[in-house]
């Protein structure tokens, strides 16, 4: 068990649609960390940008940039996430088609975290951004995620997640929330705000990763990524249209101290979540 863990958010302007752009632009990013490292975090759709036309970009699990991911993660003997557009084939039994299964391609907005062995965790975008049409083209996953990692217990989200705070409601059971996200400038004081909430709710570390930039569409983001403790205090932040890194040291041991202390989680109202 390790009781500090070094992370790093790394927020990028991303070039639409182009993957291999986008993912040579990260991988000399993660080779300029200098300090030691054990978890890096990438944006939402950190290798193509917010698509809806995931027929055009995605990969399977077995494709290039979850290849590549597990290449980083041995390099740099660091964990390694974010999510990107997957592609999974579905066959359905039929009596048509002379009995033959129908084959159809599901989409997902999939978190995707790369242990250093380059084990793989996944976990599928709850909350379809409805404005943009997502659920219209990516299908919506039903399960939250818990990434043990290094004796941490970590819980990812994704984007439009962040609005709704039951979906990441602690019971003690994990020590760091890991939002990535594609949030447009024009909502960004949202973002920073509930980012905040997420961490003061849940007494949790938090680590939000926006991106930078104009996309194909014409939304402007502007970063605003954060690092906060369980306080909702800024441990690492950006100034706004940078491209740079955050980084932090979480201490586990010194949260765990703050949570017996106080005692809020023990407090909370008991329900259950229909999917």
């Amino acid at each position: 068990m390790k009781n500090e863990l070094n992370i790093v958010g790394i927020q990028a302007e991303l070039v639409w649609q182009n993957s291999k752009q986008n993912i040579s632009f990260f991988e000399e990013q993660i080779k300029r960390l200098k300090t030691p490292v054990d978890l890096i975090v990438l944006p939402e759709m950190y290798s193509t940008g917010f698509t809806m036309h995931p027929e055009e970009v995605a990969e399977q699990m077995d494709g290039f940039t979850i290849s590549w991911m597990q290449k980083i993660a041995l390099e740099k003997q660091a964990a390694i996430c974010g999510s990107l557009v997957i592609s999974e084939t579905i066959e359905t039994p039929s009596s048509k088609n002379n009995g033959n299964a129908l084959t159809t391609n599901n989409y997902y907005n999939r978190f995707v975290f790369v242990h250093p062995s380059g084990a793989i965790q996944t976990y599928d975008k709850r909350h379809s951004f409805t404005l943009a049409g997502e659920d219209k083209v990516y299908s919506a996953g039903n399960q939250r995620t818990l990434i043990e990692y290094k004796g941490w217990k970590i819980c990812p989200f994704i984007c439009y997640d962040l609005r709704f705070p039951v979906w990441s409601r602690n019971n003690n059971q994990y020590d760091l929330l890991i939002y990535v996200a594609n949030w447009p400038t024009t909502r960004i004081k949202a973002w920073e705000s509930l980012l905040k909430a997420r961490a003061i709710e849940n007494m949790s570390y938090v680590i939000g990763v926006n991106r930078t930039g104009r996309d194909k569409n014409n939304y402007t983001y502007s970063g605003n990524s954060l690092i906060l403790d369980s306080f909702g205090e800024i441990l690492s932040d950006l100034e706004k249209n940078t491209i740079g890194i955050v980084s932090a040291t979480l201490d586990k041991a010194q949260q765990e101290v703050t949570r017996a202390q106080l005692g809020f989680l023990k407090d909370m109202d008991s329900f259950q979540i229909s999917l």
